[in-house]
Parts: C-alpha cells; structure tokens; sequence
C-alpha cells in the first residue's frame, strides 16, 4: 500500500521540509502541546483546540498547482493507513491497526517499524498516536495502551485499558494533557460502559477513570456511551471536552426509559481529577445510534456582539451546536442535514 497524507498535513509537510528540522530533538513538553510550532504537528487535531488548521503560508492558491509528489512510502500488504500523521522534528508518526512507522519528513524512508503481537480482536483502523517527552503512546485493537522510544521504537511499558474478551477494543489517538495520558475506549456491545481514562505517562498506571453510564450490573442503568474520538482542551479553564457515543442496547429504548445520560453527549472534565464538571447531551434517549463523538472544536469569537468561548459540534443526529464551553449552556441548534 502507498501512504497518502491527508491534505492538511501534506501542507505541514511540505512547509517543515522547506523551514528544516528543529534545532534537536528535545521531546515535546507541556509548552510545545499548548503552542505547536509552525513547522509540527504534535497532535491528531494538531493543537488542543480541534480546528485542523495549519498557519503556514508557503503554500497559496496561486501555487498551489505547481506542487509535485515528493515522496511515496510502501507500508506493504494488505495495511489500510487512514491515521492521522503526527510531526515531531522531522519525524512523521504514522500508525495503522498493530503497527507504527517513523518516517523521515524530507525522504519518506523509515526511522524504524513497530508491530504489535497477533491478536483476536476487531482491526477496523486507527487514529493515530500521541506523543509526550521523548515517547510515543499507541492504542491497539485489544485495548492495550503501549509507550514506546520515539528513537528507536523500543517497547517501554504495555498496558491494558479494557477487556477485548468482553468486546472492548481501541483505535483512537490518545491525548496528553500535563502528566496524563488521556484515552477513550471503543465497544458497542450491551453491558459495557463508556469510559474515558487517564494513564500515568511515566509508569502506565490508571490515574483516573471516568464512566459515561453506570459500571455494569448496576440496577435500572444504561450502558453504552463510548468514546473512541480525541477530544479537546482549553488550557485556561483546564477543562477537557469529548464527546461520548449511543446508548445500549442501541435501538431497543423500552428496556433503558429516561434520557441515557451521558450518552450521546459531550461532557467537560477536570482532566487532573477525571470529576465531571458540566454536559450537555445531543441526543437525549438516542434510538438511531446517533453518537455524539464528532470532534468538538474550541473557538473564541463574539456571539451576537459578546465575548464567548465556544465549543462547537456537528453531531451525528445532523443537528449543528454552539455552547458556552465554561459551563456548557447551549447558544444555538441548528440543523444542518435533513
């Protein structure tokens, strides 16, 4: 297979090749999480925020037709790469269900090639990783959370974050907020509660877990509520915000009466504490699997004439939303698909 990068980071891509490698690989630090550098992209969303927007200039729509493939790489048999590339100083980050590549940015040749050992669970993709210091932290399809040397890909620790025998499994790209490795969990099967957890980056212990929906086997609860999409985070409330998915079971609402909280919601969580601090739900009582984990994206901007920082979401139920992100009140709904 030959890997295409997506368009926002083949722009990245092409920049950094142009402005060159930092000045030494010095690990990315808190600092470099809340201000990336121009020439990196250090997250799956690039930058805390979610907006997926490089401020690079080199390349405009006058020259835009003038750009030319610089260099393909071969991943090899049947691997699908639809991940989204992590650029640290000049090394592309690129994962794929049980395997992670170091990629040299200028030439495309490999740093070095991880695969994780053969496994039973489900292998439907991957969404990148996430790095912190000098490491990288990779998810797995059997829920593992695994940190590795960003030089070498040498193996550091090995975690388990859910049970894959009881049908939990992980594709999403973790998220580091100060000295906690933020990772959310896939699963859609009755009985299993949505959950977010924070993992200590140094030793890959559990520091924290948040549940969506009550623990399994509590009376008169729903389950469900997955959250296998990277949120966001607004660094000057330390609030965290990610978006959870459908309730179980998923279209069978008798059996689970009353709003499903917090499925189908996005939630704001103290990410020192994991302690919920506000949500707000999209689809109260969901009977379509209409999840609400889309990317919720942080923008501050006036709203009719008043300062607001805002969270927005285009969620699944084709309903467009604008909160209040300090305490999660909503400032507009509006559709936007029939």
């Amino acid at each position: 297979m030959r890997l295409r990068c997506h368009w926002a980071y083949a722009v990245t891509l092409a920049a950094a090749m142009t402005l060159g490698h930092a000045a030494g690989a010095q690990g990315v630090d808190p600092a470099t999480l809340v201000h990336p550098p121009t020439d990196s992209w250090p997250t799956a969303n690039g930058d805390y925020t979610g907006e997926r927007h490089s401020p690079l200039t080199q390349i405009t729509p006058t020259n835009i037709n003038d750009l030319n493939l610089a260099w393909a790489f071969e991943a090899g048999g049947t691997v699908r790469i639809a991940s989204n590339p992590i650029l640290v100083d000049g090394t592309l980050y690129i994962s794929a269900p049980d395997n992670l590549w170091a990629l040299d940015a200028r030439s495309g040749g490999q740093i070095w090639h991880y695969m994780y050992p053969p496994n039973k669970a489900f292998h439907i993709g991957h969404r990148g990783v996430a790095v912190y210091r000098d490491w990288i932290y990779l998810t797995t399809p059997d829920a593992h959370l695994i940190s590795l040397d960003s030089k070498t890909g040498d193996v550091r620790w090995n975690v388990t974050i859910g049970d894959y025998q009881k049908g939990y499994w992980s594709t999403m790209a973790p998220l580091v907020v100060h000295d906690h490795v933020l990772v959310g969990l896939s699963g859609d099967f009755d009985n299993l509660p949505g959950m977010i957890k924070a993992i200590d980056p140094e030793t890959g212990k559990t520091q924290w877990t948040w549940f969506s929906t009550q623990p399994a086997g509590t009376p008169n609860s729903t389950t469900g509520g997955n959250t296998w999409v990277t949120g966001t985070y607004d660094p000057d409330l330390n609030l965290l915000y990610w978006g959870t998915g459908n309730p179980t079971p998923v279209l069978n609402g008798a059996a689970r009466p009353g709003d499903d909280p917090w499925t189908c919601s996005i939630v704001a969580l103290n990410p020192d504490t994991g302690q919920q601090v506000w949500g707000f739900q999209a689809s109260p009582h969901d009977t379509h699997d209409w999840d609400a984990v889309e990317l919720p994206v942080l923008v501050d901007g006036n709203f009719n004439g008043t300062p607001k920082k805002m969270l927005m979401q285009a969620s699944r139920n084709g309903y467009f939303f604008v909160l209040d992100r300090t305490n999660g009140k909503s400032l507009l709904t509006v559709p936007f698909a029939a």
